[in-house]
C-alpha cells in the first residue's frame, strides 16, 4: 500500500481549508471576497441570490466555529455543513449535504487522501441524488464530477496529496469553465435559456474555488485563492 492510503493528511488541513474558504468567499481587510462576483454571475443567469446565500452560509460557519471550537476534520467540516444547512435557497441544502458527507469520510482526526477521495465521491453522489443534475446541465456537478474522478485516480496511483489535490482543483476549474457555453438544464439558469449562455455557472465556480482552497490547505496555506478566472 502507498503512503497516501495509510497516512493521514496533516491535522492542520481542515482548519486551513475552512480558513481559505472563508477568506476566499467573504474577503479580507485587503479586499472583497468571491461572493460578490459569484452573486453577479447569478444575477446574469439566475435569480441573483447566490452571493447573498454564500455570505450568509459562511457567516454561519464562523458562528459554528466560535460555538464549537472544532478540533478534528469531522468537526471542522461539520461546522461548514451546518452553516449551509441553515441557509435558504436551492444551493444551501445541497452544499450542506455535500460537506456533511465529506465530514464523515475520516476514520481518525484527519483523513487519508484515499478517504478524502472517497468522501468527495460520496458527496457528489448525494448532490446528484437529490438535485438530479448530470454533467452538462450547467450546475455545480460540472465541476464536482471531474474533481472527484481526478482525486480518486490520483489517490489510487499513490500520488502525493499536494499534487493530487492540485490536479483535482484544476479538473474542477476546467469543468466549471465549460459551463460558460452550456444552456442550463437544471437550476434557476434553466428558466432563462439562451440568456445564460456565455455566463459561468456560479455554483460550479464556487465548488471549484472550494477545491482550490483544499489544494492550498494541504500545501500549508490558509489565505484566499485566485478567483480571477471566475470573472
Amino acid at each position: 500500500m502507498t503512503s497516501t492510503t495509510t497516512t493521514a493528511l496533516p491535522t492542520t488541513f481542515a482548519p486551513r481549508w475552512v480558513a481559505a474558504m472563508l477568506t476566499t468567499v467573504l474577503g479580507t481587510s485587503a479586499g472583497g471576497g468571491a461572493a460578490t462576483s459569484l452573486g453577479e454571475l447569478d444575477r446574469q443567469a439566475g435569480d441573483g441570490d447566490f452571493g447573498t446565500n454564500l455570505t450568509s452560509a459562511f457567516t454561519r460557519v464562523q458562528d459554528e466555529i466560535a460555538a464549537t471550537s472544532p478540533q478534528t476534520f469531522t468537526a471542522w467540516l461539520t461546522a461548514v455543513s451546518r452553516g449551509f444547512l441553515g441557509t435558504g435557497g436551492t444551493s444551501g441544502p445541497l452544499f450542506g449535504m455535500f460537506f456533511r458527507d465529506i465530514a464523515r469520510c475520516a476514520a481518525g482526526d484527519s483523513p487519508t487522501l484515499t478517504e478524502l477521495a472517497d468522501g468527495l465521491t460520496a458527496a457528489v453522489a448525494t448532490v446528484q441524488r437529490y438535485g438530479k443534475p448530470q454533467v452538462g446541465h450547467k450546475t455545480m456537478v460540472d465541476a464536482l464530477v471531474p474533481a472527484a474522478q481526478k482525486l480518486s485516480e490520483q489517490a489510487a496511483a499513490g500520488v502525493d496529496p499536494v499534487r493530487a489535490l492540485n490536479a483535482s482543483a484544476e479538473a474542477a476549474r476546467a469543468g466549471a469553465l465549460t459551463t460558460r457555453d452550456i444552456v442550463a438544464r437544471r437550476g434557476r439558469a434553466s428558466y432563462v435559456g439562451e440568456v445564460a449562455r456565455g455566463v459561468l455557472d456560479p455554483g460550479a465556480a464556487a465548488v471549484a474555488l472550494m477545491i482550490q482552497c483544499a489544494a492550498a490547505a494541504v500545501a500549508g496555506h490558509d489565505g484566499p485563492v485566485d478567483t480571477a478566472w471566475t470573472h
